[in-house]
């Protein structure tokens, strides 16, 4: 019974680096049109390199450059926190955002196999260091362009307090976070992979909200707030990573 489960996970792992490594250079060919265009927009819009690279932690905890589009200006600094219609975007950074197509170039992450289509959030290590412990399950998967604390926390701006948000990230949604991505690190599975990717293109592509349950993982379809719930939540806020 236990090798026959060992052999299965072996057949996942291998599926699912395969499933990694041929989507992704599939998409970076077939997307290579709207990369070009979106690295003229950026260049056209502001001075400055057309990819954003950050620090994060990845696969046992060594760290890597994560590929972005540049949203911001070249010389932009402070918190990495920032309001959706913060000075520091530039009117490209802000269609991207919201579109989320500034996370494309992360297949180049996952083709060099540092990240997988699917898997935990990718964090800075300033906030890995807040829950070590958590932490030490976590990144024992490879981070992963999207996966169920991406797909939950898709509006995670919209909860946090505009006026302490790091404080309220820390202590109040990095320990959610974490809880999903421990549960995706022990219940991971191809079929588990393949259900987060069709969730994510019904997010990103049919810009419908994805619910997930906090303690199986299942996937829906969120209901949408009322507008007056709309009307009192805080301002978007957008993390640069």
């Amino acid at each position: 019974m236990g090798a026959g489960k060992h052999a299965h996970g072996r057949v996942d792992l291998t599926a699912k680096l395969v499933l990694d490594v041929v989507t992704s250079a599939a998409l970076l060919v077939l997307l290579a049109p709207l990369i070009a265009i979106v690295a003229v927009a950026i260049k056209a819009d502001s001075r400055g390199s057309v990819f954003y690279r950050c620090t994060r932690c990845g696969l046992g905890g060594r760290e890597f450059r994560m590929l972005k589009f540049r949203k911001m200006y070249d010389d932009a600094s402070g918190p990495p926190l920032t309001l959706t219609s913060d000075a520091r975007l530039t009117r490209v950074g802000q269609f991207l955002a919201r579109t989320k197509i500034d996370e494309i170039p992360q297949l180049w992450n996952v083709l060099k196999g540092e990240m997988s289509l699917v898997g935990p959030r990718p964090e800075d290590p300033a906030f890995v260091e807040q829950l070590p412990e958590k932490y030490s399950t976590i990144l024992g998967v490879k981070p992963g362009v999207t996966g169920l604390t991406q797909l939950a926390f898709a509006r995670e701006g919209e909860i946090l307090d505009p006026g302490d948000r790091v404080r309220d990230y820390v202590t109040r949604l990095l320990p959610q976070k974490t809880a999903l991505d421990i549960l995706y690190s022990r219940e991971r599975s191809l079929q588990m992979d393949l259900k987060i990717l069709a969730w994510t293109i019904v997010a990103v592509v049919l810009r419908r909200d994805v619910a997930v349950n906090r303690q199986t993982g299942k996937l829906g379809t969120r209901r949408r707030p009322t507008k007056r719930r709309v009307s009192s939540v805080a301002p978007t806020l957008e993390q640069e990573t």
